[in-house]
């Protein structure tokens, strides 16, 4: 592909040296991702889903391969993008404005500065009001929220959300995933999301990358055939229906893995 790929990873594999020997926890992976789009990893546990992210944040450095950015080698390289786990990691003893503007903090922007950014976007996207009051006061839903403004507000072109949903009920959940759509939609931002949930991974998704294990990779890759903005009632379309049974399948090949059975 053209180097037109906002993000960019070449061959990109990760093996451990354990007490029994050497463990590949991720075969060699290529993947590009165009600007702006939104991109799912679904997969069983251990398929490598978290090693990717750790290595396009910086935080592990791969066995072998490259990471790029905008065309330029970025492996290694902390505080290129954005990461946002599934927990929230809020400090209780800061106000929610304080906790969303630490980041910017920790880059250098002025205290002053970063509040005066960060309040219009807190107005914005349902945490008006809630500037000088401590995480303690706030919802799961919330939360996450103000970890999600936390996260993009450090102006990174690439965001990673590793599971930003899992611990939340059903329907703040789908109102989360409404909230993440606009706010996507509004930054621009190019988001790699990792879920266990296909149907969120498909509602919310450009692509959907399927991920097998031992060793984790990319089995498929699939383009979600649904146009902008999607209604709830997506999950009833037919080509919603026959991505996710695909998916599906796919997916129980892998659980089916002797392997995978003994470790259950």
């Amino acid at each position: 592909m053209a180097h037109s790929a906002k993000l960019r990873l070449e061959n990109l594999s990760m093996t451990f040296a354990t007490p029994t020997g050497s463990f590949q926890a991720l075969a060699p992976v290529n993947l590009d991702i165009a600007t702006g789009k939104f991109v799912s990893l679904i997969g069983p546990s251990g398929c490598g889903k978290s090693t990717i992210f750790n290595i396009v944040a910086g935080l592990q450095i791969p066995s072998g391969g490259r990471v790029r950015i905008d065309g330029e080698d970025a492996t290694g390289t902390i505080g290129r993008v954005g990461y946002m786990l599934q927990k929230d990691l809020l400090l209780p003893w800061r106000t929610v404005v304080d906790n969303i503007v630490l980041g910017m903090e920790i880059q250098g922007v002025p205290p002053r500065e970063a509040r005066d950014r960060a309040l219009p976007y807190m107005k914005r996207y349902g945490l008006g009001g809630f500037e000088n009051q401590y995480p303690s006061a706030l919802s799961g839903g919330m939360r996450q929220r103000a970890a999600l403004l936390r996260t993009l507000l450090l102006d990174n072109d690439v965001v990673l959300l590793d599971e930003p949903f899992g611990a939340l009920d059903a329907q703040t959940k789908s109102q989360m995933q409404e909230w993440l759509l606009q706010i996507w939609a509004d930054f621009g931002k190019t988001i790699i999301f990792v879920t266990h949930d296909v149907d969120e991974s498909i509602y919310l998704s450009d692509e959907v990358c399927v991920m097998g294990t031992r060793p984790g990779r990319v089995i498929e890759r699939m383009t979600v055939p649904l146009a902008r903005p999607r209604p709830r009632s997506v999950v009833t379309h037919p080509d919603f229906i026959a991505m996710k049974q695909e998916c599906m399948d796919l997916l129980n090949q892998q659980y089916a893995k002797p392997e995978l059975a003994e470790a259950v």
